[in-house]
C-alpha cells in the first residue's frame, strides 16, 4: 500500500489527546515522522507510546514563544525542514454575555489566535525548505459560521482563524506553502465532555443534544477528523488552498 505521507516531516501541536492524537497517529501510519507537543509530560509520553516509533514528543505551550522556538530548533537540528504543520492546540470554555471576564477573553484568544499565529510564523523558515511544497492546517470549528449560546468568545477566535487562512495564502503567494482550515463539528473527545462538567449524566445529555444537530445522525469521532487532516496534509490536496473544510456531518450546511 502506498503511504500518502511517506518521508514527510510533520508537527502536530496539542497532539496528546482527542483530534490531535488521532491526527498524529494517522500521519505516522501514512509514513510521516511526527513531532507532537503537549503541556503535560506524562500525557505527552503516553501519546508518543501510542503513536509509535515515528513519533517524538516536545513539551511545549503554543502560547509561549520560547517554547515554539525550542520546538522548531529541534526539528531544524534533526530534520532540517517541515512538510506538514497542523496547528491543532487550542480550546476554550463557555460563558454567556454578561459573565465574560477579561481572563476568559485573554486565555481563549491566546490559545486559539495568538498561539496559531506564532506557531505558523515561526515555522515558516522550515516550511520553505519542504522538498515538494508544504501544507499548513489550522484548527477551525463550525462555530466560525454558526452562532452558539454561551460560546461567543471561542466562536470569535475560530472566525479569526478562518480569516487568517484567507489572508495568509496571499502573504505566502508563490512560496509553495498551502494553508487550509479544518473545521470539525461535534466530536466525541475529552475536551468536548469537559464543557458539560464532571457529571456523567450531563455529559450524556450534551452528547445526545449535539447528535440531534448533525444531519448525518451521529457524533463525529477523532478519527473522522484525522482522515480529513491526512487529505489536507497529502499531495491529494495539492491544488487545495485557502479553504475551510467542514468535517461535521453536515451541521454547518443545514
Amino acid at each position: 500500500m502506498v503511504q500518502k505521507l511517506a518521508g514527510k516531516i510533520a508537527v502536530v501541536t496539542g497532539g496528546t489527546t482527542g483530534i490531535g492524537l488521532a491526527a498524529a497517529k494517522a500521519f505516522a501510519q501514512e509514513g510521516a515522522t511526527v513531532y507532537i507537543t503537549g503541556r503535560r509530560q506524562a500525557e505527552l509520553d503516553a501519546a508518543v507510546a501510542a503513536i509509535g516509533p515515528q513519533a517524538r514528543g516536545v513539551q511545549a505551550d503554543s502560547t509561549k514563544l520560547a517554547d515554539l522556538d525550542r520546538l522548531y530548533a529541534l526539528v531544524q537540528a534533526e530534520q532540517g525542514r517541515l512538510d506538514v504543520l497542523y496547528a491543532n492546540a487550542g480550546g476554550g470554555g463557555m460563558l454567556p454575555l454578561g459573565s465574560i471576564t477579561e481572563a476568559h477573553f485573554d486565555e481563549t484568544f491566546d490559545r486559539n489566535v495568538k498561539g496559531v499565529v506564532f506557531t505558523v510564523q515561526k515555522a515558516l523558515p522550515l516550511l520553505d525548505k519542504a522538498t515538494a511544497g508544504a501544507s499548513v492546517i489550522l484548527a477551525g470549528s463550525t462555530t466560525s459560521v454558526l452562532g452558539t449560546a454561551n460560546f461567543s468568545i471561542y466562536s470569535a477566535t475560530k472566525a479569526a482563524v478562518r480569516n487568517l487562512t484567507r489572508s495568509w495564502i496571499l502573504d505566502l503567494k508563490g512560496r509553495a506553502i498551502r494553508v487550509n482550515t479544518l473545521s470539525p463539528g461535534p466530536i466525541h473527545t475529552p475536551g468536548l465532555l469537559e464543557l458539560a462538567g464532571p457529571d456523567a449524566a450531563q455529559q450524556q445529555d450534551l452528547l445526545d443534544y449535539l447528535t440531534t444537530q448533525v444531519p448525518l445522525g451521529r457524533m463525529g469521532q477523532p478519527e473522522d477528523i484525522a482522515k480529513a487532516a491526512v487529505f489536507l496534509a497529502s499531495d491529494d490536496s495539492a491544488f487545495v488552498n485557502g479553504i475551510e473544510l467542514f468535517a461535521d456531518g453536515g451541521q454547518a450546511q443545514a
